[in-house]
């Protein structure tokens, strides 16, 4: 890696002249943060980190702070956090007249990693990776929803549902692609620009609906480019009048918003993943992977279903998949198998919802797949056939943020690879959302008591 101050990124903003760079950091929910830094503040930022307040790991997607966390709080008096500036995620805005963008990520006052920064918690479990021989590769996908609307007409609206950009259910339409076509090459192209590769959009089934696979890297370069896919569809979407929705489920007519995870595992030259003397194609390694998903990915639930609504998306004969299953091609499991070529074999993890922070679930999904590695979990169930021939008796996920965010603070697996802190700390911020909730007066209760009871 080069010198900080030495670094290309640097010498690239001195000879074009920049004047001012944007910086943002994930919060606990995967919401980006951030702001301009004048050029010779970043200079400074650049070698040494920056302040950023720590209310960013203390308070909710709504900026309500959390009464239940220890780590951060008024008991604390919210200092500043010590940010520290990638260099090697340097990029520009196409969108924003090319400013200069980097993410950072945060440390404490020794310069060791931050326990419940997202991005530092995904490279924690990287490190552990590389010590075992592998470097975990990734590639994720999007559905979301695209609605006519603004921030503004959103506000006005209290909660009505809001408007489509296109009606009718139609997934993989040519026609219509052609509705919207200026958001759409923007998305492919400008992202591009953005060093956040597509290599795939298309229409899913629902009104409004768009699917993106975002190109194949490894898994922190990935998890990069997914967040800023997210934010970055946004920003672009504002130029067209449109505004993205990566919400898990909208609506109780349609299906659900996913947020898939392809992995393979490398050890830097081939595909590990892969066995061409095997029936099946797989390796033991990717057995014992795959078998560590499927004995403790609930452990890691709250981060593959993060909110209220993530649940309403778990929903059977809906896509989304409801148990802990595995199959050969099969998109009614949530782990399928893709196995053929040495460069194609990979497992799909299609339990996460587009809600997820692509952090904390890329962290989730690889530890629970190498705790079976290095725990030589065999792959013993089989695998389900059709929709969910053969997993009948597998328990179904929970139905509630409750319920997962008890079983992640009690799970010795994730503490085990995510560490003590970060497990107590995400699981406060999970009950305190499960808390709002509680408090809520929904249009549902309203519609259903107010003239009856």
């Amino acid at each position: 890696m080069p010198d900080r101050k030495t670094h290309p990124a640097l010498a690239e903003l001195k000879k074009n002249g920049a004047t001012k760079v944007k910086v943002a950091v994930s919060d606990i929910d995967g919401v980006l943060r951030g702001k301009y830094l004048h050029i010779d503040k970043f200079e400074g930022a650049a070698s040494g980190g920056f302040g950023f307040c720590d209310v960013v790991f203390g308070w909710d997607m709504t900026d309500s702070t959390y009464d239940n966390t220890s780590v951060t709080g008024w008991q604390h008096g919210y200092p500043d956090a010590l940010a520290q500036v990638d260099l090697d995620t340097a990029r520009k805005v196409p969108w924003d007249d090319n400013v200069p963008f980097f993410l950072g990520e945060f440390v404490n006052a020794d310069g060791s990693p931050h326990p419940v920064c997202p991005r530092q918690t995904l490279k924690k479990v990287l490190a552990r990776a590389e010590k075992l021989g592998f470097q975990p590769m990734c590639g994720m996908e999007f559905e979301w929803f695209n609605f006519r609307e603004t921030p503004h007409t959103w506000a006005a609206k209290n909660g009505v549902p809001p408007e489509p950009i296109t009606p009718g259910m139609f997934g993989y339409s040519l026609l219509r692609m052609a509705d919207n076509p200026g958001f759409f090459n923007a998305l492919m192209d400008e992202m591009l620009a953005f060093n956040v590769p597509i290599e795939g959009l298309h229409t899913e089934t629902g009104p409004g609906v768009y699917e993106v696979a975002i190109g194949f890297s490894t898994a922190l370069e990935q998890a990069d480019r997914a967040i800023l896919f997210k934010t970055g569809a946004r920003e672009i979407g504002k130029r067209f009048g449109i505004m993205p929705s990566f919400m898990a489920k909208w609506s109780q007519k349609y299906p659900g918003c996913s947020g898939h995870i392809h992995q393979s595992l490398s050890d830097g030259k081939s595909n590990l993943f892969y066995d061409g003397a095997s029936p099946r194609k797989m390796s033991a390694l990717f057995e014992s992977y795959l078998a560590g998903q499927v004995a403790c990915m609930m452990d890691f639930g709250p981060m593959l279903w993060p909110t209220i609504n993530s649940y309403k998306r778990l929903v059977d004969g809906f896509w989304a998949p409801v148990k802990p299953t595995w199959g050969i091609d099969n998109r009614t499991a949530s782990f399928r198998v893709i196995a053929g070529s040495a460069k194609a074999t990979r497992l799909e993890t299609r339990c996460p919802g587009a809600d997820v922070n692509p952090y904390l679930a890329m962290a989730a999904v690889i530890a629970a797949g190498l705790h079976g590695v290095e725990k030589g979990l065999k792959l013993t169930a089989p695998p389900i056939t059709g929709s969910n021939q053969g997993g009948e008796n597998v328990p179904r996920a929970p139905r509630t943020l409750i319920e997962t965010a008890r079983k992640f603070r009690e799970s010795e697996v994730a503490r085990d690879w995510l560490g003590d802190t970060f497990v107590d700390h995400f699981a406060a911020t999970r009950e305190w959302e499960w808390r709002q909730w509680q408090d809520a007066v929904t249009d549902w209760e309203l519609k259903r008591y107010f003239e009856i009871i």
